[in-house]
């Protein structure tokens, strides 16, 4: 079964990015993924001030340039892994680098 593991990241966390000790910790993990034959899909997402929102008004639409959420956490990325059960996507997703001031959702993919 398909898994997404939803990353959040500080905006810290965002500025740490150019720093080798914490990409380097990003491209492990993803490598032990790939050699564990779970790693199903995946990216990494720019900083949330390169971004918009598009909210629904009515019959209209309300763009918000750089969202801005309310919570410390961004969406950094994602991996859709392939593991037999959500026990093991949590113990993968307890392996993720995420810092101290992160966190990682596992969700199931929607099956239709």
């Amino acid at each position: 079964m398909q898994y997404a593991l939803i990353v959040r990241e500080s905006s810290r966390d965002f500025a740490r990015r150019a720093d080798p000790t914490y990409r380097d910790g990003w491209i492990a993990y993803t490598q032990a993924l790939v050699q564990a034959g779970i790693m199903a899909g995946g990216a990494g997402l720019t900083p949330p001030e390169t971004g918009a929102v598009v909210r629904r008004k009515g019959e209209d639409h309300d763009v918000q340039d750089g969202p801005y959420p309310e919570g410390k956490e961004q969406l950094g990325g994602f991996y859709l892994i392939d593991v037999p059960d959500f026990d093991t996507a949590l113990e993968w997703a307890t392996r993720v680098p995420v810092s101290a001031e992160g966190s990682v959702e596992v969700r199931p993919r929607l099956q239709m």
